[in-house]
C-alpha cells in the first residue's frame, strides 16, 4: 500500500471546499511573525507506516522500569475483572445530566461510591466529582474557613508540596492566613502546632501518612485544634486505612485524599479522583455533588441528586464550589476496585504493602553508606539517605530497568541525598533483591 501526494489541483479544490481561493488566506488571522516560514512537510505515509514508525519511537522509552516511585501516586494492582465491568457500555452514562433523576444507573454509582468512602474513612457524609487530592484539600479549607467564619489554615510541611501549592494558588486572591509548621523526625511538631492555634485558626490540616511515609496518631492534636472551635482535616491515603486509624476514629471533622490508588492507572498524570468525607453537620458546606436514597410514588427504591453547589445551577453566587466537570467514571472504577476487594480484601492489600515495605527496608540497610530513616513508623513508604545526591542515583538506577524512588531534594531545602522510596503488593521479592544489588553496584561505581 502506498500513498499518492496530493496535486496542486487537489488542494485548490480543499481549498475552494472551504471558501477560501489559498493558503495565504486560510492562515490570514496569524500573524506573520508566527507562522512558519514553510512546513517542509515529507510526503504521506499509509496507516501501517506510520504505526510502525510511532511504535519504534516508543520503544525508546523506559516504559518497562520497575516503579519504586510513589510520593502521592502508587503502582498498584488492578484487577482484571475492574475494566471487564466498567468498560460495559450501561456505565458509559450521559455527562452531567440535567435531568438526574433519569439517570438511576448514573446516580447509584455515585450513591454507591459515597457509601464506600464513608465505610473506609468512618465519617458521614461523602460527595462526588472532586478533581484530585489537592483540589480535595483546597475545598476542605475553603469549608473550614466558611464554616467558622475564619480565615487562618495551619498544616505542617508533612503534607505533600503539590498540594500545598495548589492550596496557595486556588487562594492567592483571597484573604487566608497560612502557617506551615515543620516536621521533627518525620513527625508533626506538636510544640510549633499548638504554638500557633489560637480563636483565629479555622482548620489544621494533617496529612497521614505524611510525605515522608511517616504514620502518626493525630487523635492528640484533633482534642486541641477542637478546644479552639476549629475544624481538623485529615489528607490520607485510602489503601493505608486498610490497617491504620481512620480518620473518623482520630475524631477528624473532614478528610480527603487522592483516589488514583484505588483502581486508576497512573496514565501519566490523570484523570485522577479527589475523595472526601465529612461529619453530618457539615452537609451544607460540601462541593460538588452528594446523591440521596429515596421511594418514589410506587414506594420503589430510587436515587436522586440531593445537593450540588455548582455556580451553574440555583446556587449562582452562594455556590460553595465552581467544581463543574464530573468525575462519575473514576468514582465508579474506586466503588467497583473496593466492591472486589471487599473489606478483608481492602485489609490484605494494606498488609501486603507494609510487610513489603518492611522486607525493603531490611534489605536496604545493609548497603553500606545507605541509611533507613526510622524515627518514625511507615506503612509502605520510606525514607532513605545515601552517600551521594539522590537525583544522580535515580537517573543511573535508570539504566539497571528501576525508577527507584522519588528523590526529596526536588521539594525540599538540604534534602539532596534522600530518597523516598514506595513499595506496592506489585513489587516482588524478587525485585526488591534487584533494587538493592542495583542500587549497591551504582553507589559502588
Amino acid at each position: 500500500m502506498s500513498y499518492t501526494p496530493h496535486t496542486q489541483e487537489d488542494i485548490k479544490q480543499m481549498l475552494q471546499a472551504i471558501g477560501v481561493s489559498n493558503i495565504e488566506e486560510l492562515f490570514k488571522d496569524i500573524p506573520k511573525g508566527l507562522r512558519a516560514k514553510s512546513f517542509n512537510l515529507p510526503h504521506g505515509k499509509s496507516e501501517i507506516e506510520v504505526t510502525n514508525h510511532l511504535k519504534g519511537l516508543s520503544e525508546k522509552n523506559a516504559a518497562n522500569l520497575i516503579s519504586f516511585v510513589g510520593a502521592g501516586f502508587y503502582d498498584h494492582f488492578i484487577p482484571a475483572a475492574l475494566d471487564a465491568i466498567v468498560n460495559r457500555p450501561e456505565f458509559y452514562t450521559a455527562y452531567t445530566p440535567y435531568q438526574p433523576e433519569c439517570s438511576q444507573g448514573w446516580l447509584q454509582s455515585i450513591y454507591e461510591y459515597q457509601t464506600a468512602i464513608c465505610e473506609l474513612t468512618g465519617l458521614d457524609v461523602s460527595n462526588a466529582s472532586l478533581y484530585d487530592g489537592g483540589t480535595a484539600v483546597y475545598e476542605a479549607a475553603m469549608m473550614a474557613i466558611r464554616f467558622t467564619g475564619r480565615n487562618k489554615i495551619i498544616m505542617d510541611s508533612g503534607m505533600s508540596l503539590i498540594y500545598r501549592a495548589m492550596l496557595y494558588t486556588y487562594t492567592s486572591n483571597l484573604s487566608v492566613e497560612f502557617v506551615e509548621i515543620p516536621v521533627v523526625h518525620g513527625q508533626s511538631s506538636r510544640e510549633e502546632l499548638f504554638k500557633h492555634l489560637d480563636d483565629k485558626t479555622a482548620a489544621v490540616i494533617l496529612q497521614n501518612p505524611n510525605f515522608f511515609g511517616a504514620v502518626d496518631d493525630h487523635s492528640d492534636v484533633v482534642e486541641r485544634v477542637h478546644k479552639y472551635g476549629a475544624l481538623a482535616i485529615s489528607s490520607v491515603y485510602p489503601v493505608s486505612l486498610g490497617m491504620l486509624k481512620s480518620p473518623g476514629e482520630m475524631n477528624f471533622d473532614i478528610a480527603t485524599g487522592e483516589g488514583q490508588s484505588l483502581g486508576i492507572p497512573l496514565s501519566f498524570g490523570g484523570p485522577y479522583l479527589g475523595f472526601m468525607a465529612a461529619k453530618k453537620e457539615l452537609v451544607r458546606q460540601m462541593p460538588g455533588r452528594i446523591v440521596g436514597e429515596t421511594v418514589d410514588s410506587d414506594g420503589k427504591r430510587g436515587f436522586v441528586l440531593t445537593l450540588q453547589t455548582r455556580e451553574q445551577h440555583i446556587r449562582r453566587e452562594k455556590a460553595t464550589s465552581n467544581i463543574c466537570s464530573n468525575e462519575a467514571l473514576c468514582a465508579l472504577r474506586a466503588v467497583v476496585f473496593l466492591s472486589l476487594l471487599g473489606r478483608s480484601g481492602i485489609k490484605e492489600m494494606a498488609e501486603r504493602n507494609y510487610q513489603k515495605a518492611e522486607f525493603a527496608k531490611e534489605v536496604l540497610s545493609k548497603i553500606k553508606g545507605v541509611e533507613v530513616k526510622r524515627s518514625s513508623p511507615t506503612f509502605n513508604e520510606f525514607t532513605v539517605m545515601l552517600p551521594r545526591r539522590a537525583d544522580d542515583v535515580v537517573y543511573r538506577m535508570i539504566d539497571r530497568g528501576f525508577a527507584c524512588g522519588f528523590p526529596l531534594g526536588r521539594f525540599y531545602k538540604g534534602m539532596d541525598n534522600y530518597l523516598l522510596i514506595a513499595v506496592t503488593e506489585k513489587r516482588t521479592k524478587e525485585e526488591i533483591c534487584r533494587l538493592a544489588d542495583s542500587l549497591e553496584a551504582v553507589l559502588c561505581s
